[in-house]
This record gives structure tokens, C-alpha cells and sequence, in this order.
């Protein structure tokens, strides 16, 4: 049961590679996702240089795609790369260690932390994403968030119904697999961990561990799509 319940929540178990290049050779270094998060900030420093002539350095240590969509109003810090296609909207807040993926929609008064975005993400409306990895079309209804640290500030454990797996982290949002669909107003709560192809019913206050194609509804009705 317990190699089980460990594989469930293993990185290969969630994302689907080749649609989030830009971090794929930092994912692949670990073996469940969250441990990337530390690491964030060195990997853009390694490979921001790097990236070509398609992309643009707009101050430090920030590497933006020429046609990538950058609202005036929006506050970007670094280190931090956005790529091709993207959109970046009015307000929106990135404090730095944020990998933005390929058409990724970072919307108004959005925020970002230590996180990576994979392509075709949509944060689109008032939403915080910290400490989180977000899969390939994974969505965030209006308002809802990732909280990142517990009250009591203890280090982050992850609860997956057959047992618990301690992070070692303080800080640890959310990690949603591909195509996952989080309802509008929903708080994803620290150690968060959603498999590929799962909902979450607007207004739903998670925690721990919710299995891939799943519908969760409240937290003792979570269902298997037929």
C-alpha cells in the first residue's frame, strides 16, 4: 500500500512532458514535483541566456518571448521567463521564480510565486499561485487560489488518504496535473496535489490528495468520471 499511494504522486504520474519545454529538464531531475520548487530560480538563471534570439531580456534576469502579450499595467519581477504566445494582463503581479508557459494566460490582478505555469495554463481572473506547478491546460476559475503555508507554520505533509508523505517544505501550494479544472472562488489548500483530468466544484475548500479523473465535489464526495 504504501509504494502504491507514493506512486500516485510521483512527477511522471502528472504532467505531460513535452508540452512545457522550458521545464522539462528541471522536472525531470526529481522525483515527485514539488521538490523542483526549490530550484526554480537557479534554473531560469541557467537558461535564461541561453534562450535565443526569440526572446527578449527586459530587465534582470527577465527573458520575455517578442510576441508574448505584456499589459502595461502588469509588474513583472525576476527571475522569471514567459513564453511564446502568452498573455500577460492588466495588474497581473509576478514576484519572480515563475516559468510562464507557452500561451498561458496570467489575467487581472493575478499573482505569481515560485511557480511554473505549463502551456496553455489559464490563471485568467484575480487568482495566487504560489509555491504550485500548474499542468499542461490546467484552470483556475476566477478567484480561486493555491494557499502556500499552513497557520500554524509547520512544514507542508501530504495527506493522500493511505498515508502521508512529509515535503520537508514550509511553504508548498498546490501541484495540479494536465486538463485539471479548479471552480471559481476555490482554495486549494497547502499540500494540494490533483491528478490529470480532475475537477473541483466551485467554492470547495481542498486538501490532500485527489486522484486523477476525478469529480470532487465536497470532501467526502469525490467521484470517478464515468
Amino acid at each position: 500500500m504504501e509504494n502504491n499511494f507514493k506512486n500516485a504522486t510521483k512527477t511522471a504520474e502528472f504532467f505531460s512532458y513535452p508540452e512545457c519545454s522550458l521545464a522539462y529538464d528541471l522536472l525531470i531531475k526529481y522525483e515527485y514535483p514539488w521538490q523542483a520548487l526549490a530550484n526554480i530560480s537557479e534554473f531560469i538563471l541557467e537558461i535564461g541566456a541561453g534562450l535565443g534570439d526569440e526572446y527578449e531580456k527586459r530587465g534582470e534576469n527577465i527573458w520575455i518571448y517578442k510576441d508574448a502579450k505584456i499589459a502595461q499595467s502588469a509588474y513583472i519581477n525576476g527571475p522569471c521567463i514567459i513564453d511564446k504566445g502568452a498573455e500577460i494582463r492588466h495588474c497581473a503581479f509576478i514576484r519572480g521564480n515563475a516559468i510562464v508557459g507557452k500561451n498561458a494566460v496570467v489575467g487581472n490582478s493575478t499573482e505569481l510565486k515560485n511557480c511554473i505555469l505549463f502551456d496553455n495554463v489559464q490563471v485568467p481572473h484575480y487568482n495566487y499561485v504560489g509555491d504550485s506547478i500548474l499542468g499542461y491546460k490546467s484552470h483556475m476559475g476566477a478567484g480561486s487560489i493555491t494557499s502556500n503555508v499552513k497557520s500554524d507554520k509547520t512544514l507542508v505533509t501530504i495527506n493522500t488518504g493511505n498515508g502521508r508523505i512529509e515535503t520537508g517544505l514550509k511553504k508548498l501550494g498546490a501541484i495540479l496535473g494536465d486538463y485539471v479544472e479548479v471552480g471559481c472562488s476555490s482554495v486549494l489548500n497547502p499540500g494540494t496535489i490533483v491528478g490529470s483530468h480532475s475537477c473541483i466544484y466551485p467554492l470547495s475548500s481542498v486538501r490532500g490528495y485527489v486522484s486523477k479523473n476525478s469529480i470532487y465535489k465536497a470532501k467526502d464526495d469525490i467521484v470517478q468520471k464515468n
